[in-house]
């Protein structure tokens, strides 16, 4: 934490800051109460009759509740944005706006909830004891390793969807994107050689869907260099990861890797220097996804690569997880799905990959603000839900 005075490390008539002031969320009623009648219907004696036919049938909550539309924003803020472990009060403002954007996108209402941090168990007890209130759980700047565990217990124990959108919404959106950047590059995605930069809670995802989506050789890389057969130091997730991807056996450094890679996906925060990045492949792909400091500056991934993205908003080509986490929510809450399966990540990417009709270098996925991106991914989870239920 800084030693600054509080004074000198905000301005409140910075714009930012005045734009958050009192919070960006409120709560409003769904039904009036202007007199007697209403309020008995709304409250006692009415909200009994309601009460009791859900208790004898707990699937009305889903008719007779905001259950149906309600997500829980949950962190503990041990890894918020690029700013690390803030703390729950610190992660409010972006759990509110990750609220905000599930309004205005998808029509979900989300309400933050950053509890203290604590051991996995003790996260997925007390996410499980309030499940009953929420229709689905969008889990958010947790630190790997532990959000791996919390996630899959929580998915385990809970019937409602539980989703790590650090994890899954970056890896839909990069697969959306690299769905038709080969186009532009005129390459096939089952021959492409990847790189992913980072082996958090990102980079398992990144390299978890791209080889289900049917990339054969994937190469993850961390701090220490490539996952590969010498590594004797690698933690369960990391081992797991090796065990599904590098079939070639590259060990060595990032830019061992990179020798003939055709892609390289950055999710790691580090740097990735020149001399590496000329050892990559002809028309090659750079994501460079980490924010705000990409692993390699656009203008830069330009000189080495065909198609370049990143994570920012000014430059073309945004990897931006709003793509994806919206309209899977609002996808799984429609079909009363029970979880976000590994077909539901892959149709979602295709969905918004199919959005954009003609790619070009500077334009492979559409744009944040394109309002048919979360009904499109709503329509792809919830027809295979549909499918399955017949």
């Amino acid at each position: 934490m800084s030693a600054l005075p509080t004074s000198q490390l905000f301005d409140p008539s910075d714009p930012v800051f005045r734009v958050h002031e009192g919070g960006k969320l409120g709560v409003h009623a769904t039904s009036p109460l202007r007199d007697a009648a209403d309020l008995s219907l709304l409250y006692t004696p009415g909200v009994a009759q309601v009460s009791r036919a859900i208790a004898a049938d707990p699937t009305l909550a889903g008719v007779y509740t905001s259950r149906r539309n309600t997500v829980a924003v949950v962190s503990d803020g041990t890894a918020v944005l690029g700013l690390g472990a803030v703390g729950p009060l610190a992660a409010m403002p972006v759990m509110e706006g990750k609220a905000v954007l599930f309004k205005h996108f998808a029509d979900v209402d989300a309400v933050p909830v950053c509890m203290e941090t604590g051991t996995v168990e003790e996260i997925v007890d007390a996410v499980a004891r309030i499940a009953p209130t929420y229709g689905g759980i969008n889990l958010e700047d947790i630190s790997a390793p532990r959000c791996f565990e919390i996630e899959r217990r929580l998915q385990d124990r809970l019937d409602i969807p539980v989703f790590h959108d650090d994890q899954h919404g970056t890896a839909i959106v990069a697969l959306a994107a690299l769905l038709n950047a080969v186009q532009v590059v005129d390459k096939e995605l089952s021959e492409l050689t990847v790189v992913v930069s980072g082996a958090g809670a990102a980079g398992v995802a990144v390299s978890r869907i791209l080889v289900a989506a049917g990339v054969t050789d994937v190469v993850v890389v961390d701090s220490r260099g490539v996952l590969g057969p010498d590594r004797d130091d690698l933690v369960a997730h990391k081992d797991e990861l090796r065990a599904i991807t590098n079939p070639r056996g590259v060990t060595g450094t990032i830019g061992d890797a990179l020798s003939g890679a055709d892609v390289l996906i950055g999710v790691s925060g580090g740097t990735v220097g020149e001399r590496d990045l000329m050892r990559m492949a002809p028309r090659a792909i750079i994501f460079a996804l980490a924010n705000p400091d990409p692993e390699v500056h656009p203008v830069v991934a330009a000189r080495f690569a065909e198609v370049v993205a990143t994570g920012r908003s000014d430059f073309p080509n945004q990897i931006n997880n709003v793509l994806a986490f919206p309209g899977i929510f609002r996808g799984a809450l429609d079909s009363g799905a029970r979880r976000v399966t590994e077909e539901m990540k892959l149709a979602a990417a295709r969905a918004i990959a199919g959005l954009v009709e003609a790619p070009t270098a500077d334009h492979v996925v559409p744009s944040v603000f394109d309002d048919r991106v979360a009904p499109a991914v709503a329509e792809a989870v919830s027809a295979l839900v549909l499918t399955a239920s017949r």
